[in-house]
């Protein structure tokens, strides 16, 4: 984590708020975290208050709505202003933009903690605060930061990211069929983007067409637009398996006019933003499947405790506790996993994602994660019996909430391929 900036206002920001919070940003005032600093699968004392804050806000505020929100694909519209307040928006961002001025390990520890309470609430938070709103800090520029990083921060408008397409799935930048053309002080976009988390309550949207079908994937741009332009609608609100309080939607861009001083970065450059953008993406699917997996693990054993059969707890039985002790084991790896991956993506510069180690590390990270957590709910489901498969029980909700990552952010399949193509780049014609 970086010592925190000032934001020049002449007093401290909550950040990270409350007692936990202010604690965090008084230690960076006065100390530089440098060789001391435990191993980046260890977390310092610094960064397990950040954990632990979101782990009691995500608790108390989060946890009793996953219910409704699951039941009835329900979006709490207080849910954001409040996590805003919290200052648990905008981790990698500069104080002086509204943000905690920290890094992308602090990030994830946010994610963990939500996505141990409220998953649904978790996978909203990444797309907002990753793939928005840390999107627009590292690759627009000053005009851009100022005018749509605060509100971001303090949650009152909510980010999306526009990149996948009906036709273009792992194939995103090859097959994407969007368009931008330049009409004097405006692009005009035409197309259309799916599967698109937070879309149908999104006010500011990271969207990204084809400028130059020419060049194919390098002649992409990326755009902000805000729900209110000209010709951009919601087409539909999907209905999911899992992650059922996360609102996603299909967009339609119909003649949609966009102001030219919205073009993110350079025109036909968008390539850019979109790799580095998906490895950190790619980063923070770990620190959600970790806190989802911890929370089944923990609902797991105390089930294993109090659960009778046969006059004694289940946990008796050398089968049960065979499984809880794979949970466990996959549980510690996939935190360790998870810390390791987040320090190193915290180091990417903008526009050196997409490529090398990071790109390697962060596809295993989200490969093993995602499907350790499909282990580790499975076993679940099993020690749970029948009450397990109940749709209204919490471990039922879990479970549904599995296959997501094994899809979103690049599909398993993906995943290998990237690793597959980094470790024999030397076999490249």
């Amino acid at each position: 984590m970086v010592r925190r900036h000032d934001s020049g206002t002449g007093r401290r920001r909550p950040g990270l708020s409350g007692r936990c919070g202010e604690e965090v940003l008084a230690s960076r005032d006065t100390t530089e975290i440098g060789d001391n600093r435990p191993p980046a699968y260890e977390l310092d004392a610094d960064q397990q208050l950040i954990l632990d804050q979101a782990d009691r806000f995500a608790r108390n505020e989060l946890y009793p709505l996953a219910p409704r929100m699951d039941a009835e694909e329900w979006w709490p519209e207080h849910a954001f202003p409040e996590i805003g307040k919290q200052g648990l928006f905008g981790a990698t961002i500069p104080e002086e933009y509204g943000g905690a001025g920290m890094d992308l390990l602090a990030a994830g520890l946010v994610v963990q903690g939500f996505g141990r309470w409220n998953h649904a609430m978790a996978l909203s938070c990444v797309a907002h605060d990753n793939l928005c709103l840390n999107n627009i800090y590292r690759n627009g520029n000053e005009a851009q930061r100022r005018k749509y990083l605060p509100d971001l921060c303090a949650g009152r408008k909510i980010g999306a990211l526009g990149l996948t397409e009906p036709g273009a799935g792992s194939d995103a930048l090859g097959s994407m069929r969007t368009t931008a053309r330049r009409d004097g002080d405006h692009y005009v976009l035409n197309g259309g983007k799916i599967y698109i988390t937070n879309g149908p309550v999104a006010d500011v949207l990271l969207v990204y067409a084809k400028t130059n079908r020419e060049k194919g994937a390098h002649g992409i741009s990326a755009f902000i637009v805000e729900k209110h332009f000209p010709g951009f609608r919601v087409a539909q609100k999907l209905e999911k398996m899992g992650y059922r309080g996360s609102q996603t939607a299909e967009l339609v861009f119909e003649d949609c006019r966009v102001p030219a001083e919205n073009l993110v970065g350079e025109e036909d450059r968008g390539v850019a933003v979109v790799m580095s953008g998906l490895d950190l993406e790619r980063a923070m699917v770990s620190p959600l499947c970790l806190g989802v997996a911890e929370r089944a693990f923990e609902l797991s054993l105390d089930y294993a405790k109090t659960r009778q059969q046969f006059g004694k707890p289940i946990g008796s039985f050398q089968m049960v506790q065979s499984m809880l002790a794979d949970m466990y084991v996959l549980v510690e790896t996939m935190r360790t996993f998870t810390y390791r991956t987040l320090a190193a993506a915290a180091r990417v510069e903008i526009g050196d994602g997409g490529r090398g180690d990071i790109h390697k590390l962060t596809a295993a990270s989200a490969m093993f994660a995602a499907d350790s957590v499909h282990t580790v709910l499975d076993k679940a489901i099993q020690i749970h019996g029948g009450s397990g498969y109940i749709w209204e029980s919490e471990i039922n909700r879990l479970f549904r909430s599995t296959k997501l990552l094994e899809i979103g952010a690049g599909t398993t399949e993906v995943r290998k391929m990237i690793i597959a193509g980094e470790l024999l780049k030397d076999l490249r014609p």
